[in-house]
């Protein structure tokens, strides 16, 4: 293993606890931990860093980065906390950066991408900034809105409310920068968290990292880079956590980590991050509501995804819908009200505009079960081995490193 503290020039940041394990099973339930130790929790404590009026600094990152002009953020997609020890062998600079550095955090509810890029881009909680899931029942109409293939309608800025991190920072004198995906550029859900930054395309590993560093080398006062990596996540989902594809993608990162370490300035920290963890969902463990006609009754609606369902029933039929699926899905998943679900605490507050972006009925799986729909969604979902979106703590728990040139 790696121990970066060795590198020429860079410091890891040690944090009490950092190489320990979370207790508990890794399918506990975990509720988010908004304001102290969440993702939503990183950004404003970057701006503390730096100095923008109204940063605070709910992480403690203050002291261990004292005299840092220069920050960038990496939120590796799919990193969980618990997938950290499978990794490890794969990524000697990842590992090293966790024993040294690492400590958990918890992402939003739902453990879902658009979700948590949002958390982190403004710094709230699912239920301010209301994208509150992968795909979403857009109120007063039938529609389902996939975030994910969302370009301009409804437009982003009425969709998400909620002014960013990046824009504040903007406005602070901060120059931002945003590196991600070429095909990113634009869309709705770029617009909805990341607005306020300069937009750079970056295709790849080596890419991402050369325009990171260039991006945090450029500047002459204080800067911000958020940067993206996909690819953990989408081997993940194709072929499962610790298939032959996820641990080449996880060695990939550890490429990118060692250049990003290597390469930044001295006056420089990188926070890296997730926005969920995942888990392998076994065959036997998949219901498919479209083949269920005790499922499929009183539905007006299905949104979420596998992990997370909400479900908008027609008028008078939401305690028959609940019975249902309780009998049908038994101990596989909890089957609670709208009002239940928000009453958890797992969106934080809820604004009466955002509220019915939610299921009139939420389910959320237990274990690695999940609720497919392989008829009205894409096949593709069928075809996945691994998942996210409940509220385990294999899916939960984040990893937060800190790195300080």
């Amino acid at each position: 293993m790696t121990d970066t503290t060795a590198t020429p020039g860079v410091t890891a940041v040690p944090h009490p606890g950092g190489s320990e394990r979370v207790q508990g099973s890794l399918l506990a339930p975990v509720t988010p931990e908004y304001g102290g130790r969440s993702l939503a929790d990183v950004l404003p404590s970057a701006l503390a860093v730096l100095g923008v009026p109204g940063g605070t600094d709910l992480l403690g990152l203050a002291d261990e980065l004292a005299g840092v002009r220069r920050v960038a953020v990496l939120l590796v997609d799919g990193l969980g906390w618990h997938q950290l020890p499978i990794a490890a062998p794969y990524a000697p600079t990842l590992a090293g950066l966790t024993a040294t550095t690492g400590r958990p955090l918890t992402c939003g509810f739902p453990s879902t991408t658009p979700t948590s890029l949002v958390t982190l881009g403004t710094g709230t909680a699912s239920g301010a900034h209301g994208v509150l899931g992968f795909t979403l029942r857009v109120p007063g109409t039938d529609r389902v809105l996939n975030h994910i293939e969302w370009t301009d309608d409804p437009p982003p800025m009425r969709w998400q409310p909620v002014t960013t991190a990046l824009e504040r920072a903007r406005a602070a004198g901060v120059a931002v920068t945003v590196v991600s995906r070429p095909e990113f550029g634009g869309s709705g859900l770029t617009v909805a968290a990341n607005r306020g930054g300069d937009y750079r395309g970056a295709a790849g590993v080596d890419a991402l990292a050369a325009t990171m560093l260039a991006a945090l080398a450029a500047g002459t006062g204080p800067t911000l880079v958020s940067g993206y990596h996909p690819d953990v996540d989408r081997h993940g989902h194709l072929s499962g956590v610790d298939s032959v594809p996820w641990r080449t993608a996880v060695t990939d990162l550890d490429a990118l980590l060692a250049r990003l370490v290597d390469g930044l300035p001295s006056d420089a920290a990188l926070l890296v991050t997730a926005d969920h963890g995942q888990l392998n969902v076994p065959a036997e463990h998949r219901f498919d509501l479209d083949t269920d006609p005790r499922l499929t009754a009183g539905l007006q609606v299905v949104a979420g995804e596998p992990r997370v369902r909400y479900l908008h029933v027609v008028p008078g039929a939401t305690e028959d819908v609940r019975a249902a699926w309780s009998q049908v899905l038994g101990p596989a998943a909890r089957v609670l009200t709208r009002d239940e679900a928000v009453a958890t605490g797992w969106f934080g507050p809820v604004p009466e505009e955002h509220l019915r972006r939610i299921g009139d009925i939420v389910v959320v799986c237990n274990d690695t079960y999940a609720v497919l729909a392989s008829r009205s969604e894409s096949p593709m979902l069928s075809r996945l081995v691994g998942f996210h979106g409940a509220d385990t703590a294999a899916e939960m728990t984040i990893p937060l490193l800190v790195v300080r040139g």
